[in-house]
């Protein structure tokens, strides 16, 4: 059983990656041949495939800068680029687990070598496009993998209830609709900068080729965007680099990166903004009403996805850009989620409160 299961594990772990590696592989080599550079050699876009694979899956990178060769460090990467990854990965585990005779035994033993065979390939192409100037973290390449595969096979056909939503259901709908509402604000903002946009798309002067590659990268980094938006919008902010901070009540920023979807950054302070946080009091209130008339157990588990999910998605989109001044982007995690913790908890205070206090009215009248 081991060695049948272990063979169908391998080969869609191969599956999965080829999947992925190959169309990277023809854009590094489409955009290396277009580029003409005469100092270049094949190897380049072999590694830069490798990079772009790795990147994907969220792997940051130690950096050396010429000409000083200075150090730099590149962990503010795509959320949107990991969406390639799981679906391949969701989708050749599917297949590996209908190979299978219908027994959770064996679906586990493949889940766990899927994973284990997964991050060990991972390890190998990190180790392999190692070079003096561009290093993929060697340490955290396993880990970060073995969890992507983990929660990516997770099962989706979880038995529920037919009058009771779960936990989870209600959390992701949550975030949902306030990532929804900041997707909207944030559309709305680069729509009215589109000028912005446009300034910042012709300093980078990329051709037609490397306009495409721009738009993809741009398109892969909108997730990013959002979450500093939503960020934004309860509070505490964001940064475009060291000692920067854009915020409702401040805007603390010299400079900003050639990056188009960066047009849309708010010119100053704006603290009616900060009127937004209603929405995350609604949605404390909404939650406590919704999951309490089915259990405090569940009430309790949805608050803490919602918490979970907002500060892994707030980890995921913050980091460093290359160098030093640069070294801190995106939005702060622990501040992020402790403000969504207290506006959330003050909605949830309200709705236990409110109804109390609504009924002694009449008391007090009498």
């Amino acid at each position: 059983m081991f060695q049948r299961v272990l063979w169908v594990s391998l080969t869609q772990v191969l599956r999965s990656v080829s999947v992925i590696l190959l169309p990277m592989g023809f854009i590094s080599l489409f955009a290396w041949a277009t580029a003409g550079s005469s100092n270049g050699n094949t190897s380049d876009p072999i590694r830069a495939t490798m990079w772009l694979w790795l990147g994907a899956h969220h792997i940051p990178f130690h950096l050396i800068m010429p000409p000083g060769g200075a150090p730099g460090f590149l962990s503010y990467l795509p959320i949107g680029a990991m969406l390639f990854p799981t679906l391949a990965i969701r989708s050749c585990y599917g297949r590996a687990c209908e190979r299978l005779d219908n027994v959770a035994q064996e679906k586990q033993l493949s889940r766990a070598l899927f994973a284990l065979i997964y991050a060990g390939f991972a390890s190998l192409v990190a180790w392999g496009s190692t070079t003096t100037g561009v290093a993929p973290n060697l340490y955290w390449t396993p880990a970060i993998t073995l969890a992507m595969v983990w929660i990516s096979t997770v099962s989706s056909k979880a038995k529920v209830r037919k009058y009771e939503v779960s936990s989870l259901q209600i959390s992701l709908q949550i975030v949902a609709i306030v990532t929804g509402v900041s997707a909207i604000v944030f559309g709305v903002d680069l729509f009215l900068n589109l000028k912005t946009v446009e300034n910042l798309t012709t300093i980078l002067q990329p051709g037609f080729v490397g306009g495409l590659l721009l738009l993809l990268l741009n398109l892969l980094y909108l997730p990013n965007a959002i979450v500093s938006t939503l960020s934004y919008l309860v509070g505490p902010g964001f940064a475009v680099g060291s000692h920067t901070l854009i915020s409702p009540l401040t805007h603390r920023v010299s400079e900003i990166p050639a990056l188009p979807f960066l047009g849309g950054l708010p010119t100053g302070r704006h603290p009616l903004v900060l009127l937004s946080i209603a929405v995350m009091v609604v949605m404390g209130a909404i939650l406590y009403n919704v999951t309490i008339a089915q259990s405090s157990r569940i009430f309790i588990k949805s608050f803490l996805y919602i918490l979970i999910g907002l500060g892994i998605l707030a980890f995921l989109s913050s980091g460093s850009l290359i160098t030093t001044a640069m070294s801190a982007v995106g939005v702060s995690a622990w501040q992020f989620t402790l403000a969504v913790t207290c506006e959330i908890g003050v909605g949830i205070i309200l709705a236990m409160t409110m109804p109390r206090l609504l009924a002694l009215v009449p008391r007090l009248r009498r």
